[in-house]
């Protein structure tokens, strides 16, 4: 039912309504099943109608089923399913309200159109039964909750389909879509404007004492640790020149074994007036007609005592080597491609074969695939090694007090590892797993070895404690380059700002800023008939010019500052209005489209918040009453 609602619902309408008509189903079909049994508390009321905790859990299921069963907030999710419960109450009693009905014939024809229903595109009415069933319906209920279904999507078609734009509103929307700007701006970027200002020491010192949280080194662990690594067992594997070939032979054998043959016969059946003399005698006199020339279909048709066969041009199917007696197995193996057979005898009586297709599959040579088999050879028994592996690894981590154990009994290398903090680092010590492992009370507090860590299909490790670091500042010598650097670029912003204002403040009075300009190695960059999605522009740019309100008697002048530092300085000198015309014909209608289904949705959902204003509404999960 959901497919057949889902395959009938268009644009907005199945945005909207899908989330409930779920919550129907599922309502209707858990009253039938446990109404009677178990009075569910009311989580809340709409217009006194209660919606019961087994309600919102059914509700809250489907929802996150519809979300592909990912994690979720637990009360987020219920207060969503709540929410939907809430818009389909209102619903429901707004279509009562409404005296709207579906007629029978039209709950009747959407079942017959249901293709869950359908076998081969005709409906079965078994299949309908059992169906409903399963989904914890009778005929009745699921009626009842189809009526309500097609009811609810008519209300919502009212509103999301009925919506048009006048020319007038496509003409004003063209013109602010269409719309260009021609400006001009100049950019004031970060540069060496402030090399000839030195920063002294105490600069440095002051921000050093001011910003300690940027030069506290956080706690870290120095570690010890070992890796098993399933490549490296790899290469400790060699694979026998006459397992490589004794499996290829296998494979050979059942890739070559699995061709098929196609035959047509002839077949004169022995009787009491056809002894097998007789019929290899008339078999080797037709095998002479056809070698003449004549059709063999047609001579089947004539003469076969198979008459079904006969029909089909002789045709007896295809055969593995086993589906056929052994006489004909035998014969068909010794056959070209069309070639015809002497006769043959079986149980059956006397055959001429016809060779029709022949499907033999020839296995590529030894060289071509002897890498690949002892790969396969090799990467099963790696498998089978490294399992053994991790479980010695497990049971050594867990018995020993040192990794040197570990090391010296599975041949592994003790490696080593400084400074790993909390949020980690690179390779290994990107992996959450690790990082968890180093940082746990067993292996910090504790002093012992980790449980074995799993990284991906390849790799195991368990690491130890070699040292916890606290966390500390670092002294002024190590971070004084990077403070400099910091605050030399709080200079150069400083510097780019003041620059820029200058340039503004000239501009607005009217002043020629073009010595200012040059000076300083600047130059007007002009931007005319430039639309807002424009690449020419940078986009920060871009968004300010078509924030400013069209110039009146002059340019518009105004700055902003970019995230990178840079000040701009812009002025503004005319807003060209767009036209519809400019915009082909398939847009415009994708235009009208898109405008007319956002209205839907907006008119809809303005109906649908009309109807919670309007209604007595009690939610405490939600912490609200309507």
């Amino acid at each position: 039912m959901l497919q057949d609602i889902r395959e009938n619902s268009q644009g907005v309408i199945a945005k909207v309504i899908i989330g409930f008509i779920v919550a129907i189903f599922a309502l209707t079909g858990v009253e039938w099943l446990i109404g009677g049994f178990v009075a569910s508390p009311p989580v809340a009321e709409v217009n006194g109608e209660e919606i019961t905790e087994a309600q919102l859990q059914v509700n809250t299921q489907n929802l996150l089923a519809s979300l592909g069963g990912a994690e979720f907030d637990q009360q987020l999710l219920e207060q969503i399913a709540l929410n939907q419960l809430i818009e389909e109450a209102v619903m429901k009693q707004s279509v009562e309200r409404s005296d709207m009905i579906v007629s029978s014939n039209r709950v009747d024809r959407a079942i017959l159109e249901n293709p869950s229903f359908q076998i081969n595109g005709v409906f079965d009415s078994d299949l309908a039964v059992r169906t409903m069933a399963s989904q914890g319906y009778s005929i009745a209920l699921y009626r009842d909750a189809l009526s309500q279904s097609i009811l609810l999507g008519q209300l919502a078609n009212a509103y999301s389909a009925s919506n048009f734009v006048t020319d007038a509103e496509l003409e004003s929307i063209a013109a602010l879509m269409q719309q260009t700007r021609d400006f001009r701006y100049v950019s004031v970027t970060l540069g060496t404007r402030t090399l000839g200002t030195p920063i002294s020491q105490e600069e440095i010192q002051n921000y050093y004492a001011s910003n300690p949280a940027e030069f506290t080194e956080e706690e870290s662990v120095d570690l010890s640790y070992v890796v098993l690594d399933r490549n490296i067992i790899s290469e400790e594997i060699a694979v026998p020149e006459s397992e490589v070939l004794a499996q290829y032979e296998a494979q050979r054998a059942d890739f070559e074994g699995s061709s098929e043959k196609r035959a047509s016969h002839i077949l004169f059946e022995l009787s009491s007036d056809l002894l097998e003399e007789a019929a290899v005698q008339l078999a080797s006199e037709t095998r002479q007609r056809l070698m003449d020339g004549e059709d063999f279909a047609a001579l089947a048709l004539e003469l076969s005592s198979d008459t079904v066969s006969a029909e089909e041009g002789g045709d007896i199917g295809y055969t593995d080597g086993t589906a056929f007696p052994e006489p004909l197995e035998d014969a068909l193996e010794a056959l070209s491609l069309d070639e015809i057979s002497e006769p043959v005898v079986s149980e059956f009586g006397v055959h001429l074969l016809k060779l029709t297709e022949d499907a033999e599959n020839v296995y590529q040579p030894f060289d071509e695939v002897r890498d690949r088999i002892e790969r396969e050879l090799k990467s099963a028994e790696v498998d089978l090694l490294f399992a053994e592996r991790i479980e010695d690894l497990s049971n050594l981590a867990f018995e020993t007090g040192d990794l040197l154990t570990i090391a010296e009994q599975l041949g592994l290398v003790i490696q080593s590892a400084s400074s790993v903090a909390r949020a980690g680092g690179s390779g290994l010590f990107a992996n959450t797993a690790v990082l968890d492992a180093a940082f746990s009370d067993e292996v910090i507090l504790d002093g012992n070895n980790s449980d074995v860590i799993e990284i991906g299909d390849n790799q195991a490790m368990v690491l130890r404690l070699a040292q916890f670091n606290d966390s500390s500042l670092l002294p002024l010598e190590e971070v004084a380059a990077e403070i400099s650097v910091i605050l030399r670029t709080e200079k150069e912003r400083e510097a780019v700002a003041e620059l820029g204002e200058r340039l503004l403040t000239s501009r607005e009075n009217g002043e020629d800023i073009d010595n200012l300009l040059q000076e300083n190695e600047l130059e007007w960059i002009d931007a005319e008939g430039v639309d807002r999605n424009a690449f020419t522009v940078n986009r920060e740019i871009l968004e300010h010019v078509f924030s400013l309100p069209a110039p009146e008697d002059s340019a518009s002048i105004s700055s902003i500052s970019l995230s990178n530092g840079t000040y701009v300085m812009v002025e503004l000198h005319e807003v060209n209005v767009g036209e519809l015309s400019a915009i082909p014909e398939p847009d415009q209608e994708r235009l009208v489209g898109s405008l007319e289904s956002d209205l839907g949705v907006s008119d809809y959902q303005s109906f649908l918040n009309s109807l919670r204003e309007n209604s007595d509404i009690t939610a405490p999960l939600l912490e609200e009453t309507f």
